[in-house]
């Protein structure tokens, strides 16, 4: 009966580099608290943000929030420009973006008709 062996390291190669990579024992899970210290730490899930302020339409709202009603500020870190006119639209989180994707013709139009009334209201 033939066994295997499982080294103890493997070889992995990253971009042209080698690298000797060990297994690591299991591990506790560490406490939830460390969980959310991180989370608000900064994440992995934000874009990084814009050294300079960056010029957008909706003076920088969230489009996908102007288009169901909501007055959300963006930093511009999550954006899209548009293929067919060169706009380009921000968004406060990533699920933002996802969701306005789905139909960003529908989502602008709606945008642009929450835009024109709040600039009518100031």
């Amino acid at each position: 009966m033939k066994t295997s062996s499982i080294p103890a390291f493997a070889l992995v190669a990253v971009a042209g580099l080698a690298f000797a990579v060990r297994p690591i024992a299991a591990r506790a899970e560490p406490p939830v608290q460390a969980h959310i210290a991180h989370a608000h730490a900064g994440g992995i899930w934000k874009a990084a943000v814009p050294a300079h302020e960056m010029q957008a339409e909706f003076d920088r709202l969230d489009a996908y929030g102007l288009a169901v009603g909501a007055r959300i500020q963006a930093d511009c870190s999550l954006n899209w420009v548009d293929p067919d006119d060169g706009r380009r639209y921000c968004f406060a989180s990533g699920t933002s973006l996802v969701y306005f994707l789905e139909s960003p013709r529908t989502y602008l139009a709606q945008a642009r008709g929450y835009w024109q009334g709040l600039k009518k209201a100031h």
